[in-house]
């Protein structure tokens, strides 16, 4: 049983188990309160799941791409909440979830229609909105033979206007509407528990920051002038 964290654009928490699926989800769409609403939302979910923390196996932390400032929340509340529970906590890329989703159910994007999983034949550029009138994309093949996401590029930073010109041969592929396209907990947990049930690599755990801090700390102390 799993516990999955997600601050890439709003705030999503999700218990899930492999067998039984999706136990709980909570979600918060606002993007500047998610160290208000981290902590109530783990505790709503495990109160809505029926467990305890220590019922849990893991804890899963969506690694983005997002913002700095978001991003971060969320990877440091599941880093916590893992320590303080002695499980391990594992990375999963936000992307990575969005496509696994899609591409599971057949939704896709825009034009696509509906695939069987398991299938490289059913690519699909997942775009979520960067802010600053910038988009985050990723393309991916489609899924593999364990019912996987296979990347094939990104995530990279591009304008809207800009993006045709930059996907290469995915230009021609269905992509998820920027403006329509969140990131679910419940995906990144179940994503994760078929990572674990195949036995392949998490992600590492650096953070996929869109951008670097606006602010930040200086080299050295600065001279004073009188």
């Amino acid at each position: 049983m799993i516990l999955a964290i997600d601050t890439s654009a709003g705030t999503t928490v999700a218990v899930v188990d492999r067998d039984r699926g999706v136990l709980a989800e909570r979600t918060e769409t606002d993007t500047r309160r998610h160290a208000e609403v981290v902590g109530t939302l783990i505790e709503s979910a495990l109160a809505g799941a029926g467990v305890v923390p220590t019922d849990l196996s893991a804890v899963v932390a969506g690694v983005g791409p997002g913002p700095y400032t978001g991003l971060r929340v969320g990877i440091v509340a599941a880093r916590a909440f893992a320590f303080g529970i002695g499980r391990p906590c594992l990375a999963v890329a936000s992307h990575d979830a969005v496509a696994f989703e899609r591409l599971s159910t057949g939704a896709g994007g825009s034009g696509s229609v509906a695939t069987p999983s398991g299938r490289l034949d059913a690519p699909l550029v997942v775009v979520t909105d960067a802010r600053r009138r910038e988009v985050a994309w990723t393309a991916y093949r489609g899924l593999d033979a364990d019912g996987l996401p296979v990347p094939l590029d990104g995530p990279t930073l591009a304008r809207p206007a800009e993006l045709d010109g930059v996907l290469g041969e995915a230009a021609a592929w269905p992509r998820t509407d920027p403006d329509d396209t969140a990131v679910s907990a419940a995906a990144l947990g179940m994503l994760a528990e078929r990572l674990f049930e195949h036995g392949r690599e998490f992600a590492g755990p650096a953070p996929l920051y869109l951008r670097e801090p606006d602010v930040t700390v200086s080299a050295g102390p600065k001279p004073v002038g009188r």
